[in-house]
C-alpha cells in the first residue's frame, strides 16, 4: 500500500509555506515528502483550473487538511477541448517509499451541471475487487481523504473562476500496476494498480503509517471475507509456516512485520475468533519480554529473560549462565535443545500471554508458533 517523474518535477519543487515541513526537518533531521493524495489533487486543482482560465498554474498551491499550503511544479501539461492533463512526480522526502519519483496524472473533463466530482481509475490505478475496504467493491483506489481534497479544490476553483464544479477526475500513475506488485494491493483485492493514499498528505519519514495501515486494511478484508482465523506473520518465511500448519487462505494473512501491537491493537477493536502469531523464535522472544515493536533498532533479545524462562523450564544454573551470556537467541534456543529444555514451547506461551494482555479480553482466541531461519517450528503455545 505504499505510495512513486521526469526531470526536477515536484521533487525539487514542491514547498510548503507556514514552516510546516522545516519545522519537522529540523525536528528529525529527515525530509518529508508528499502523498500521492497530495500530488493527485495537485494535478486535478491545475487541471481543471486550466479548463476555465486557459492557463495552468505553475507551480500549483493547494491547502492540506491540517492548514499547509504546499505548491507543486508540474513535470506534464496538456489541454484538448473540454479535457485536460497535469501531472506532478512524487516526491516522499527520505521516506523509503516504492511509489518515490512516479508521475502522478490527473486527467479532468467538465462534466454537466448538477453532475458533480466523479472519480475513474486511469492506468496504474488499482480497482477494488474485494470488500472490507472503506471504497465500494468496484470503485477506483481512490481513498476517501484525497477524494475529499479533490472536490474541494474543484470547488474553490470554481468559485474563483465561474465554474459549476462538475467534473471527471481519472488518475493515473505511471508504471503503477508494476509497483504494486510490491505492495499490499494484490492481497487487500485491489487489482491493476497503486492506490491513492494519504490521510494528511504529508509522508512522515519511516512513520510505517502505510505498512501499519495495510495491517488494519488486512484485518477489515478478512472479517468481511468471513475470515475467522486470521495470521500475524513476521515476514514469508513464517507465513509459509502458517499456511502448512492451518491452511489458511491468503487473505487470512497479515504481513505483520515488526509491527506486533498494531496487529494486537487493531483487533482488538476489531475481533476475530482466533489470531496466531507466527515469527522468528528471537523476534518474538521480544513480544514475550513485552516488546510491541520487534524492529531491532527498537528492540533487543533480552539474554537475562530467556535465561529465567529456561530455568522455570528446568535448565539447571550452569545452562542459565549460559543461555545468559548467549551471543544470540537462536544460540539460546540451541543450548536448550541440547538440553532438553522446552525454551521455544516456553517463548511462545509468554509471547501468546503478551498478546492476551494487549488484546485487554477482546473475544480473541491466541496462540503462538515460533520458527527457525528454516521455517522450521521450534516452539508453539497452546491457544487461549
Amino acid at each position: 500500500m505504499a505510495e512513486p517523474a521526469a526531470g526536477a518535477g515536484a521533487g525539487a519543487g514542491a514547498r510548503a509555506s507556514g514552516g510546516g515541513r522545516e519545522a519537522q526537518l529540523k525536528h528529525t533531521g529527515l525530509r518529508p515528502g508528499w502523498t500521492t493524495g497530495a500530488c493527485a489533487t495537485a494535478a486535478a486543482t491545475a487541471a481543471y483550473t486550466a479548463l476555465l482560465t486557459g492557463d495552468f498554474p505553475d507551480p500549483v498551491t493547494i491547502t492540506l487538511p491540517k492548514g499547509q499550503t504546499p505548491s507543486f511544479a508540474l513535470a506534464v501539461e496538456s489541454r484538448t477541448g473540454a479535457t485536460a492533463t497535469a501531472g506532478i512526480v512524487k516526491d516522499a522526502g527520505d521516506d523509503p517509499d516504492v511509489t518515490h519519483g512516479a508521475l502522478v496524472r490527473a486527467t479532468v473533463r467538465l462534466l454537466p451541471a448538477g453532475s458533480g466530482v466523479v472519480f475513474r481509475a486511469g492506468p496504474g490505478v488499482g480497482t477494488v475487487t474485494r470488500p472490507g475496504l472503506p471504497l465500494e467493491v468496484g470503485e477506483p483506489a481512490i481513498n476517501p481523504v484525497p477524494r475529499q481534497m479533490m472536490r474541494d479544490h474543484v470547488a474553490l476553483v470554481a468559485a474563483r473562476h465561474g465554474g459549476t464544479g462538475d467534473a471527471e477526475i481519472t488518475v493515473s500513475i505511471d508504471d503503477g500496476e508494476e509497483i504494486a506488485r510490491s505492495t499490499w494491493n494484490p492481497r487487500l483485492g485491489i487489482l491493476g494498480g497503486l492506490s491513492v493514499l494519504g490521510t494528511t498528505g504529508i509522508v512522515v519519514p519511516y512513520s510505517c503509517s502505510a505498512w501499519i495501515d495495510s495491517i488494519r486494511r488486512g484485518v477489515d478484508v478478512a472479517r468481511a471475507a468471513g475470515r475467522t482465523h486470521v495470521a500475524g506473520c513476521t515476514g514469508s518465511t513464517s507465513e509459509k509456516t502458517v499456511v502448512s500448519v492451518y491452511g489458511l487462505p491468503e487473505d487470512a494473512l497479515l504481513d505483520m512485520g515488526d509491527f506486533a501491537g498494531a496487529v494486537l491493537k487493531y483487533v482488538r477493536r476489531h475481533p476475530v475468533e482466533r489470531l496466531t502469531v507466527c515469527g522468528g523464535f528471537a523476534k518474538l522472544s521480544k513480544l514475550a519480554a513485552g516488546h510491541l515493536d520487534l524492529h531491532s533498532a527498537r528492540s533487543q533479545v533480552d539474554k537475562g529473560f530467556l535465561a529465567e524462562l529456561a530455568r522455570t523450564g528446568g535448565a539447571d544454573a550452569a545452562l542459565v549462565a549460559e543461555i545468559a551470556a548467549a551471543n544470540t537467541g537462536l544460540a539460546a534456543l540451541r543450548l536448550c535443545e541440547a538440553a532438553g529444555v522446552p525454551l521455544g514451547d516456553l517463548v511462545a506461551t509468554a509471547a501468546r500471554d503478551e498478546a492476551l494482555t494487549v488484546l485487554r479480553g477482546a473475544p480473541v482466541a491466541v496462540d503462538v508458533i515460533c520458527v527457525d531461519r528454516a521455517g522450521v517450528v521450534v516452539g508453539r503455545s497452546g491457544v487461549a
